[in-house]
């Protein structure tokens, strides 16, 4: 099976290993340049994308569905953020505390800038289904890791539950749904 990420006329088809490698260095990016509500929002929005808790094959998402804003100004803002978001991941941030190299993921993270970069916000946000709302927002941060998490789904973030780490459950103190 695999996820599909999709925008406009563009779709990125990736593996189920290939998608948790692109959540992954994605979401240590977002959590280190989330700074207002949206940014926390798009966090929640991938830690949804957590194969171990949704279901292998069954992630992904289409821009055409995100809550963009209702401002040309604020649409702008958040495209914005995720272009920096993937060029911040591409540009191997953080990379050093995954603890293995993440193969081709720049590649997925180039393709997938590109998808946004040619996308345009809908102007109308009544399409947004399965976009976080302001209350499901990732605004708690994993202590040990200083990664946002999807609290009260999850107890900490995806490094907390990483085997090769030897932790098991989070750094939050609370076990994960498995």
């Amino acid at each position: 099976m695999s996820n599909i990420f999709s925008g406009g006329s563009r779709d990125l088809d990736l593996s189920n290993g290939a998608t948790a490698v692109f959540v992954d260095v994605l979401m240590l990016a977002v959590s280190d340049l989330a700074s207002e509500g949206w940014d926390f929002r798009f966090a929640a929005l991938l830690s949804l994308q957590d194969q171990d808790v949704m279901g292998r094959g069954a992630v992904g998402f289409d821009l055409a569905e995100f809550d963009w804003g209702a401002t040309e100004r604020e649409r702008a803002r958040a495209k914005d953020f995720v272009l920096r978001a993937a060029a911040l991941a591409a540009s191997g941030h953080r990379w050093s505390e995954l603890g293995y190299h993440p193969p081709r993921v720049q590649d997925h993270l180039h393709r997938f800038a590109a998808m946004v970069e040619s996308f345009t916000p809908p102007a109308d946000s009544g399409a947004a289904r399965g976009f976080p709302s302001p209350d499901e927002a990732a605004t708690a941060s994993c202590a040990r890791h200083r990664v946002l998490s999807a609290l009260p789904l999850w107890d900490g973030c995806f490094l907390c539950d990483r085997p090769h780490q030897g932790v098991s459950g989070g750094a939050m103190g609370v076990s994960r749904p498995r």
